[in-house]
């Protein structure tokens, strides 16, 4: 059961005549099909397709083959062998990292897992069970072995480019795992290996070689068509006579889709056919409008917490350099700057508002939202660690008090608005 078994393929021409038995003699036609290995059907569809081998059709699929098949036995063995809770604490002790899905609450808690979910597991899923102790003493290396190797099939498998070597390591990884599965004999977890899925992964290097790489008859793609295209539009009916419903929902969306396409081509030839009239100058952005709630975040924040929670180390001196342009627009900047120096700012605090929202004006459609600005005071998670605060720098830009227009160099500190 531990050795890698390789099986001589079905060819379809040499099952014809076993099959053709089926209208003569019923005892002949059992024996022909048990010798052949195949299932006595009377008549296959496929039997009339000469040019067609219905054998060479069924082409590995990674998604359901792999993520939801033996990736899912897998992560059961595991968590079989070692607990859930072990399990569980493993993928809670993960730092936090942009490349790889943070499961805070365990993998053994999913009553379902989806293809999505189960690509993130495999990332983590060598690290789980390095190190982890066997019940019963017995040595953990033959599992490690084993989750390495059906991982590192995995990801050969999709590769988006093969040569004979990475083929050849593909059918190694495949060999390796099948010297180490016994492992999950001896622990009881397994009784048998006669699992389909299994028996699929001999045929992927042939498969490689005869139509290319995985992605070409991958599920995964069209998966996600059957959710746009059928579980969306099922939801869209009352659930009564719902093909009718359906396929007019389908056409519609099909004609809106078509109906802006026609609008964004005629805009854009028009475009192209309409003359600049614009002179050439330096880029210059469009007018916002600035939108923001009545009332601050919080009424008052000292200065000291400012620089404390929300990383604003230098706002008192942005702020008085902002008032000193602001009352003496024209002057350069050594002048502006000992004018900021004795500016005596009166208050120890201001209002903060956490979120601001700029909008493009625009007369014929609904103002859409160009840019928000973000600021966020120290905290900690459910974990007990501290996220530093962070915020966005905005650059003002405006009007000074006799209509000249002014720019501070240094700015004011993200949504930190004196009211």
């Amino acid at each position: 059961m531990g050795e890698y078994q390789t099986f001589s393929p079905h060819v379809q021409s040499r099952l014809i005549d076993p099959y053709g038995l089926a209208d003569s003699d019923v005892h002949a036609f059992q024996l022909g099909c048990r010798e052949a290995g195949v299932k006595p059907i009377y008549h296959p569809f496929w039997e009339t397709l000469p040019l067609a081998d219905i054998f060479l059709s069924i082409t590995p699929n990674i998604l359901h083959q792999m993520f939801q098949g033996m990736v899912k036995h897998l992560t059961s063995w595991i968590i079989g062998i070692f607990g859930a809770a072990a399990i569980d604490t493993r993928c809670r002790t993960i730092p936090p990292n942009h490349n790889i899905m943070l499961f805070h609450k365990g993998i053994t808690t999913y009553s379902r897992r989806s293809g999505h979910e189960h690509k993130k597991i495999c990332s983590i899923l060598l690290g789980l069970v390095v190190d982890l102790p066997v019940p019963g003493g017995l040595d953990s290396t033959r599992i490690v072995r084993a989750v390495r190797a059906l991982m590192d099939f995995l990801y050969l498998a999709q590769y988006g480019s093969h040569t004979s070597d990475t083929i050849s390591e593909l059918q190694d990884r495949l060999m390796r795992f099948h010297d180490n599965k016994d492992i999950f004999l001896d622990l009881g977890i397994r009784r048998h290996f006669g699992l389909p899925k299994l028996h699929s992964l001999t045929h992927y290097a042939s498969s490689i070689r005869l139509f290319g790489t995985t992605d070409n008859y991958n599920t995964e793609q069209s998966e996600r068509l059957h959710i746009d295209l059928a579980k969306d539009a099922y939801r869209a009916t009352n659930h009564k006579d719902e093909y009718s419903q359906m396929t007019r929902w389908l056409e519609r969306r099909e004609k809106l889709e078509q109906l802006s396409a026609f609008i964004n081509l005629t805009q854009e030839e028009g475009e192209l056919r309409s003359p600049a009239q614009k002179a050439i100058g330096p880029p210059c952005a469009s007018a916002l409008t600035l939108k923001m709630a009545r009332n601050p975040s919080k009424g008052r924040v000292l200065f000291d917490v400012l620089a404390r929670d929300y990383g604003a180390l230098d706002f008192q001196d942005a702020l008085a350099d902002f008032i000193a342009q602001t009352i003496s627009p024209g002057v350069s900047g050594a002048a502006r700057q000992r004018l900021a120096h004795d500016i005596h700012i009166p208050f120890s605090g201001v209002p903060v508002y956490h979120n601001i929202k700029f909008r493009k004006s625009n007369e014929f459609e609904e103002s859409e939202i160009a840019d928000v600005v973000h600021v966020q005071p120290e905290q900690k998670d459910t974990r007990g660690r501290i996220i530093p605060g962070r915020f966005d720098t905005v650059l003002v830009n405006g009007r000074g008090p006799n209509g000249t227009r002014g720019q501070g160099n240094k700015g004011l500190y993200g949504p930190l608005l004196v009211s």
